[in-house]
């Protein structure tokens, strides 16, 4: 009886294919946080902001970037942040300066004035860009930078001609304006030398306006005819659109940043995000009322409160591994385009 052999070639050929496919998983972010920690952070950066009139602004913004950064994990990795405050604090004297020229300009050359008006509205999507740039540039994970490069033009449209056609077509492309913003900053982001990519569709944008305009109007006309018909019943119908805006307000929120996260994409690897309106308003309402009680005091505990929902709700579908990314060439990315970009009122 001749004994049958095993064919080894076989099983290693099948063990090499089974080994080169791509093991997927998910994971979740994970803020490690504590509100009470933050606190301290963030009180110390106020008081020593105040003493030194404002200087210390770049370290209190270094500091509570870092503590953020470092305390949001993926797959037991956190991110970081490397920023120098000597760094922003050039970029952030420069842009006060320019600030003040601007108004004294403004006030005693009306002229110059004028024309300075111009030259900072079409400055502004140069420095929105340049804040991005920076920002993303500062950002790290397993020790690679994220990058962000868009044109002059992208961001004009973004910034001024999409809002705009958004209010001339009376609310119509608000929601095609929103669509573009985000895609604008997905798209432009990297990761590395790879890009993010983007691909909701109008509609989806549409979607969500028509639900909160369909919900407003229908509350909208129930009040007007508890108002109507009884009287003196009418703070009920206050009452009814009271907590119709609250609700809308979280609706948007909520499905705006589901949207936002389900359709970015690095690669292979996708996003998604699962926030729901019972959970976010939970923690809205918690951060609003304590920050009023408090005086403001609850403020950093509510950005940590709000930081971990949004964590434990957003996911990365890993396709592989995330090992494979190679870190871009290192280019000089200047301050001082964020640095404008709080001055004037935008940037991160």
């Amino acid at each position: 009886m001749k004994e049958t052999g095993t064919d080894t070639s076989v099983i290693t050929e099948q063990e090499s294919i089974h080994q080169d496919q791509p093991s997927n998983k998910t994971v979740l972010f994970n803020f490690r946080g504590d509100g009470f920690e933050f606190f301290k952070i963030w009180i110390v950066n106020i008081l020593l902001t105040i003493l030194t009139l404002g200087i210390y602004s770049a370290w209190a913004t270094v500091r509570n970037k870092r503590y953020f950064y470092s305390n949001m994990y993926l797959d037991e990795n956190n991110f970081s942040y490397l920023a120098n405050p000597i760094q922003i604090l050039k970029g952030r004297i420069i842009a006060v300066v320019a600030l003040i020229a601007y108004y004294y300009a403004l006030t005693n050359y009306p002229m110059f004035g004028l024309v300075g008006t111009l030259v900072l509205v079409l400055a502004v999507p140069y420095f929105y860009n340049q804040a991005l740039a920076f920002d993303h540039r500062m950002s790290a994970y397993k020790n690679i930078q994220f990058r962000f490069k868009a044109s002059y033009g992208e961001a004009f449209m973004v910034l001024y001609i999409w809002p705009l056609l958004g209010l001339l077509t009376l609310g119509i492309l608000i929601p095609f304006s929103i669509m573009k913003m985000h895609q604008y900053m997905v798209r432009n982001s990297a990761y590395g030398t790879q890009g993010f990519s983007f691909e909701a569709k109008h509609f989806d944008y549409a979607k969500v306006f028509l639900i909160m305009l369909g919900a407003g109007l229908t509350l909208g006309g129930l009040s007007w005819l508890i108002t109507f018909l009884l009287p003196g019943l009418a703070f009920i119908s206050i009452m009814v659109l009271v907590v119709f805006y609250f609700v809308a307000f979280v609706y948007f929120m909520v499905h705006m940043t589901n949207l936002f996260f389900c359709s970015t994409s690095l690669t292979d690897h996708s996003m998604s995000a699962k926030l729901e309106i019972v959970g976010m308003s939970k923690v809205v309402l918690i951060n609003t009322v304590l920050t009023v009680l408090t005086l403001g005091l609850y403020l950093p505990a509510a950005k940590v409160r709000m930081t971990k929902y949004m964590a434990d709700n957003i996911s990365l579908n890993i396709a592989g591994s995330l090992d494979h990314f190679i870190a871009a060439e290192k280019e000089s990315v200047s301050a001082l385009g964020e640095q404008m970009g709080q001055v004037f009122d935008f940037g991160s």
